[in-house]
């Protein structure tokens, strides 16, 4: 392959919307991923386009909800016991991620990305023929009690104080834009600015269509190792011994793009972030719009090949199999909430999110190599962010100034903590 194209590793949403960007600047783009066509985050996630979630992950208190959380057996989060000791250095981050003076800061990062995802997704649906795909009806986050939705009330005021419109409803109201809720919802919060999408795997795979007819090459291939060679000279070492050359390469092979990070010599805090999902296709109920249910941490989005109920985050690793008890639960926890829901026949799924522990996805260039660039560690973020990532990434591949600042995502953050207590 001649060394002025480009090699984007990862065949998921941010990694298609880099190649439209890229293919765009008239770059000869190659996208490589062990399955092109195979399951993968981008396939499963919820179908939200969330850009009013700029709040992290983290924040002040939530050290105190993790124990009971990890005790029940229907809670938000779990980690795998023979897998707690290899997450420590990045639950270390994560608490100090949500320490008060850092949480305003990652909240304001997270809002200058988020403020070009509108534009750059709909330019980008609507050069591919997608625009069809988008719903704008906002979402609706649902509380159990009053006093929940008062302990929210600082992530609420941030959110605002960054843009978010957030209309503050009684449960009578919650059920009038969405009948199918049951009397456990006390109280809500309507944010019009959000949308979602008919069906995220439908939409990833017609964007990797619509690449391969404008002539990007999608291939199978699983990248072990990145072999810099000197300017403009990137060597791929594939799986099985082929070797591939290139100008530049894009590292957004989401979860498992730490690994590839770190075989450059470069420190990642990145971990799989397992959600689970169960998308049952004749609910007995109807929503119009995505409903997020602020307590148990999940949501529930009407696709148009059904209502997908997802949500929990647990931390395994990589190579754990799934739990498929994980996706059973939130579809009984849905029941709570929406008392016509029918869950039989319900398709349960899981894949691997990448995290970062400050909620912040990896954006830039490598620090040791100029010709390698990072999009990666999106977390729940990212079929939100994707068009606007790829953006970015086009902007560095051309030398043009970004429009916001790189920093708060760049790799380097992640070695000036390498020898400091986080």
């Amino acid at each position: 392959m001649a060394e002025q194209s480009v090699a984007v590793i990862g065949a998921g949403i941010v990694g298609l919307a880099t190649a439209w960007h890229l293919h765009r600047d008239g770059h000869r783009v190659v996208v490589l991923d062990p399955a092109p066509e195979g399951d993968k985050a981008s396939f499963g996630n919820a179908g939200g386009i969330a850009t009013t979630e700029i709040v992290p992950a983290s924040v002040p208190g939530l050290v105190w909800k993790v124990p009971r959380w990890l005790l029940d057996p229907l809670g938000p989060l779990a980690i795998r016991p023979a897998y707690a000791p290899r997450l420590l250095p990045w639950l270390r981050a994560f608490l100090a991620a949500g320490r008060a003076g850092e949480v305003p800061r990652i909240a304001a990062a997270l809002a200058a990305l988020n403020a070009g995802v509108e534009a750059d997704l709909l330019a980008m649906l609507a050069a591919t023929g997608l625009t069809g795909e988008l719903h704008r009806l906002g979402a609706l986050t649902v509380y159990a009690s009053e006093a929940s939705r008062r302990r929210d009330a600082a992530e609420w005021s941030l959110k605002r104080a960054h843009g978010v419109v957030a209309e503050e409803l009684s449960g009578a109201e919650a059920r009038a834009l969405e009948p199918a809720l049951g009397p456990a919802v006390a109280c809500a919060v309507f944010t019009p600015q959000w949308c979602h999408v008919n069906d995220p795997k439908r939409l990833t795979d017609a964007l990797r269509e619509w690449l391969l007819r404008a002539g990007v090459v999608i291939r199978a291939g699983r990248v072990v190792a990145i072999a810099p060679q000197g300017e403009a000279d990137i060597r791929l070492a594939l799986e099985g011994g082929e070797t591939l050359r290139f100008g530049n390469v894009v590292v957004a092979a989401g979860a498992w793009s730490g690994r590839l990070a770190r075989g450059l010599g470069e420190r990642v805090l990145l971990e799989s972030e397992r959600g689970y999902n169960t998308t049952v296709a004749d609910p007995g109920v109807v929503l119009r719009r995505e409903v997020i249910f602020a307590e148990r941490k999940f949501v529930a989005t009407p696709l148009s090949i059904g209502l997908r109920i997802g949500g929990a985050a647990e931390f395994g690793g990589l190579d754990a199999p799934a739990n498929p008890r994980r996706a059973q639960a939130l579809a009984r926890l849905a029941r709570i909430y929406l008392p016509g829901l029918r869950t039989e026949g319900g398709v349960a799924w899981a894949g691997h999110r990448p995290a970062t522990p400050d909620s912040l996805p990896v954006i830039g260039p490598s620090v040791r190599h100029r010709n390698v660039f990072y999009a990666f560690g999106h977390g729940h973020l990212g079929l939100t962010q994707a068009a606007t990532t790829g953006r970015l990434i086009a902007d560095l591949l051309a030398r043009r100034e970004p429009p916001i600042d790189l920093a708060p995502y760049a790799i380097a953050r992640f070695q000036r903590r390498a020898g400091s207590r986080p």
